[in-house]
Parts: structure tokens; sequence; C-alpha cells
């Protein structure tokens, strides 16, 4: 398979600005989906000049189960409970894609680039190669280390591969739900890999059931490869158009046939994909530039929401979903999820967070003697802070990267044992200081109550929490993995009562309006449902999560013992409204 990726057809509107840019493209010039024709362009120039400068490699240690309970509000650390229901207490990334071709090494690609983005996902992870237009796939539960090994990699040979690492929201963490997924239909196979969550998962799978389909896992992924396999568009190009058209909710997608990769975006944009080329004329996708700066690939541009792009023998070719509203791309890509070397939505996830923290410093300044992080999401904000407020930055907290799934509790229980495990206090930056703690974001609050007790068990005479987000008030239904709203402590409490339940002598959020302004024209083309409650695609069904997705290891037990429950409707959409009314009134239109 020849990596000629030279030529590109091209019927998407595209701006003459930085590749880096998001141009918000004119809905009078979009292809129609019930159009057949593609017309043949010179689009992709070979080299670019890359906008990202080349980092050393850093993962973000995240321990692979997190789940959410109900928090006894009164006692907010009364019971042990498992080290697990500590675990960051933050939203998770659902998972990361990647899409490689025309290298001979794709497979190893894969996996280095799988390496980079593990962060995004530690549940599970998956390769698959296509070789003499046969598909081969390795999946497996775990980290990428843990999955692949020398043995397991020979066995993908090929110039074309995908990739997938998995944080579970739709679908339980069996084996059987690991990407991606490979299936055979009338005219082959077709492998997928899906980074989002779709909000009319429930109601396409139902249709198709009663239709005969037959369906092997719990996860909404499985949907497209059936809609895919009843299309009755040719080429296979536009089977997926046909398909998507049909889709609700977030969906950044990479698939792979016995010759062709194919490339798509939901047209929100919710969840990040890029396009980069390695010098050998190798085309590569992924979530974030960070995989791509590890294996050597130019950044070259996103692809663009409501976006499908395909790589072939004959180049590159560009088809448009359909008109879309402006994009309402995942701010928390910028507050938490992407790595700060990664450039996300066309800006730098490190100077965002940089930002965030010196807007804190200007709009809730206290008077301190050190400024710490929360490691490892909050040390950008917190450099920032530091820096405007001209006061040192310390490390004060610790993080250990060596802890992983544990259910081992010492016979006398220990206050705070899982924070304990991951954080530990510095007491020579603490003893006898006036501290500022900088986090990301406060969830449910119960982790955040256990690190200001760390701080001042430690020695610090005062400790003063300043949150690099918005208050978190409403469940994302775009791929993240969110506590119900009931649970979310922001959306139960004023800033005061959270101020309280952690025990901090002071505490204060980034405020949404200075979000906006910081953001600049591309305010309006994030999406900020997680601090407002306004949906862009409104939830037909929300997740609830089940303490058995939560103990079992994904290899056992029956699907309706740990697969996460559906309900339909947003039972508590009003009191949510009731409750964000003044937020949103700062919200761009």
């Amino acid at each position: 398979m020849a990596a000629t990726t030279t030529g590109t057809a091209n019927i998407c509107p595209l701006s003459n600005s930085s590749p880096s840019a998001n141009p918000k493209p004119s809905p009078k010039t979009y292809l129609s989906l019930f159009s057949k024709t593609l017309q043949k362009n010179p689009f992709f120039p070979q080299k670019q000049q890359s906008l990202i400068h080349k980092n050393n490699f850093t993962v973000l240690s995240k321990n692979p189960i997190s789940e959410f309970f109900t928090t006894n509000k009164e006692y907010p650390d009364d019971g042990f409970g498992s080290f697990d229901d500590d675990d960051d207490d933050k939203p998770r990334e659902e998972c990361g894609v990647v899409g490689i071709y025309g290298d001979p090494e794709a497979s190893r690609l894969c996996y280095l680039a799988l390496h980079a983005m593990q962060h995004r996902g530690q549940e599970g992870a998956g390769i698959v190669a296509v070789n003499n237009k046969v598909l081969q796939s390795i999946t497996g539960v775990g980290l990428v280390s843990d999955v692949f090994n020398q043995s397991k990699l020979d066995q993908l040979p090929g110039d074309m591969a995908i990739g997938h690492v998995r944080y579970s929201t739709a679908g339980s963490s069996m084996l059987k739900n690991v990407q991606p997924f490979v299936a055979g239909y009338r005219f082959g196979s077709v492998g997928v890999a899906h980074n989002g969550n779709l909000v009319n998962y429930n109601t396409l799978r139902a249709k198709l059931e009663d239709n005969g389909s037959i369906f092997n896992t719990s996860s909404d992924t499985e949907v497209v490869l059936h809609l895919i396999a009843i299309s009755k568009a040719r080429p296979f190009f536009l089977r997926i158009v046909d398909a998507c058209e049909k889709l609700e909710g977030a969906y950044s997608m990479v698939f792979v046939t016995e010759d062709k990769l194919v490339a798509v975006r939901d047209p929100y944009g919710f969840r990040p994909l890029v396009m980069g080329r390695r010098s050998n004329g190798a085309v590569v996708f992924a979530s974030e530039t960070c995989a791509l700066d590890l294996i050597e690939a130019t950044y070259e541009r996103e692809v663009y929401p409501g976006e499908v792009l395909m790589v072939d023998k004959d180049g590159v070719q560009s088809l448009c979903l359909m008109p879309h509203p402006e994009p309402k791309q995942c701010i928390f890509e910028h507050i938490y999820f992407a790595l700060p070397n990664s450039v996300v939505f066309g800006r730098s996830v490190y100077e965002s967070r940089y930002h965030f923290g010196e807007v804190l410093a200007t709009q809730a300044p206290v008077e301190c003697d050190v400024v710490i992080a929360v490691p490892d999401s909050g040390v950008v904000a917190a450099l920032g802070y530091a820096a405007k407020a001209g006061v040192p930055f310390q490390q004060g907290l610790i993080r250990s990267h060596y802890v992983g799934r544990t259910f081992i509790e010492p016979s006398q229980k220990i206050r705070d044992f899982g924070v304990k495990l991951k954080l530990s206090p510095v007491r020579g930056v603490l003893e006898g200081k006036r501290v500022v703690v900088v986090d990301d974001s406060i969830v449910r609050g119960t982790t955040s109550s256990k690190i200001v007790r760390l701080l001042k068990e430690a020695g610090a005479k005062e400790v003063h929490m300043r949150i690099a987000s918005p208050p978190i008030i409403a469940s994302c239904y775009y791929g993240v993995d969110t506590p119900s709203s009931e649970e979310l402590i922001s959306n139960r409490m004023s800033v005061e009562e959270i101020r309280e339940f952690i025990g901090c002598d002071s505490l204060a959020f980034l405020p949404i309006d200075s979000l906006n302004k910081l953001l600049g024209d591309d305010s309006q083309n994030f999406c900020y449902a997680c601090f407002s409650g306004k949906y862009p695609v409104k939830p037909k069904e929300m997740k609830v999560k089940r303490v058995g997705d939560f103990v079992d290891d994904g290899l056992n037990g029956s699907i309706q013992s740990i697969d996460g429950g559906w309900v339909k409707g947003l039972q508590n959409q009003d009191k949510v409204e009731d409750v964000i009314a003044s937020n949103t009134s700062k919200l761009p239109p």
C-alpha cells in the first residue's frame, strides 16, 4: 500500500488563515448529504511548518478506576471506603484515538501515540492493523504497556492502523467493549475507534434490534458499525456520511478498511481530532497533538467540525457532513483533559491554563507566602497565579506516580488513606505559611477537603483554594464521565458553603465571564454545558453509573450486573436550570 497522499479532493469550506485556526464554515458552501460527487482539488501541502514545539513526553498519572458515590455531606471523610472512591474526584475523558496511513511501522507508531495519550483512558487499549487487505486486531484491559509487547506488535504488520485508549462512559469495562471494534459485512471489513458519546444511542440501538441487528457489546460505538452495514450508499466514504447523519452527540472517530483510513468529527466538534504528516508522507490522525510530537509527525490542522476525511492511495479527500451552527468544543480539554504540551482547538493548552491562573490572581487575590498546586493538572495554572501575584511557586504536594488500582487496606483504618497514597505534603514548604493551593476543578469536594486537611496537618497556617475553572453544576453527556448533577457540590452549595465543607480559609473559582473574555472571539465556539446546564445537543438518555461497573474487573460477571444503566430523559433538568440561571446570563449567545 503506497503512501501516495499528495492528491486531495476538497469540498469542505476552508480558511486561508493559519492551519491552527478554527474557522467558522459558511453554511451556504456546505455539500448536501444527498450529493454524491467529489471534486478534486489540491489541498494539503506536502510540508508545512509545525506550529508545535517538540516537547519531552509526559504522562499524567491517573488511576484506571474511578467511581462516583453519594457522599455524606455532614461527614465527608466518615467512611474509610476504598482508595478508588477518592481517586482524583475529577471528570474523566472517555478515550483517545489515533489513525495512521502509509507507514510500514504503522502499528508501532500507533502504540507510541497511544502511550502519549494514556492520560485520556487507562481501562483498555487496542490496535487494528491492515496487512494484505486483512484487518488484524489486538485489544486488552489495562494500560497500553500492559496490553502490548514486542511479540504482539509483531502480529500487527502493515502500513495502516488505528488505535484506542479507553475510559468507559457508555458501556461497561468488559474486555469485549475495548476498542477498536472490527466487523465484517457485505462489502468487506471495517474497524472503528470512537472518542465521545452518542446521546441517542438507546433509541438507535432499539431501532436496529427491531430490524434484526444483533449486538455483541454494550458500547454506543457498535451502533455506528450497524448503521454503516445497513447503509445503501456507495462508496464506503458515503456510507459513513449516511451513518453519521443519524448520530446525535459527540464523536471523533477513525475508521479503517482494507484500503482506506477515514476520520470524522461531529458537526459541533465537541471532542478534538487533529491531522498531521510524517516526513515519509504518512498521514496521522490523533485526539491530541502530543501524540503527533512523540511520533515526529508535523501538525497540519484540525479535522473540522462536521468533516469527513478519507485517505487512500489517491490522496486525501474531504467532505462536510451537513450545515451546522458554530462549534461547541469542550472547554474542559483546556482546563483538565489535554496534556499541557498539546495544542487543542487551535490553542496552546499550556498558555490557556497559565492565563487561567493569572486571572485568578487578579480577580481573587489574597495575602499569602507561597503558591502550590494540586499535581499534576493544577501546576500550570498555579505557575500563572504565582507569577501574577509575585509570590514564589513551590512544590508543596508531591504526587506518587506509582499508585495503581488497589483494595489493600491497613488493618487500622487511616484517615485520608487514599489521598495520602497519592499526595504527600512537604512540611518544609508549608509549615507556618499562608498557602494558596491551585486546582483545576472541584467535582464532589471530598478530595479537596482531604487535601486541605493534609496541608493544615503539615503545618500550613492558612489554606486558600483557587480553582482554575468555573463551578461544575451539570453533568456532561458528550464523552466525559461525570456524576449526576445532584452529586456535584457546586450544584448543591454556594461558594461559601463549599468553603466550609472543604475547610479552607478562602475559596474562589474562575469567573465564567472572565473565561469568556479570555477566550475572546472564540468564546462562542466552546461548550459550557457543565458550567451552565445549557446543552448544545439536548440529552435524550441519561447515563447512570452502577457500583458493579466499579468493582468488576471487566473480565467476568453478567452484562446486567456491570453495564452502566441508561434512563430516559433529564429528570432533574428543570431544577438544574433554576439553579444556574445566574450563570447562563453570563455565557456568550
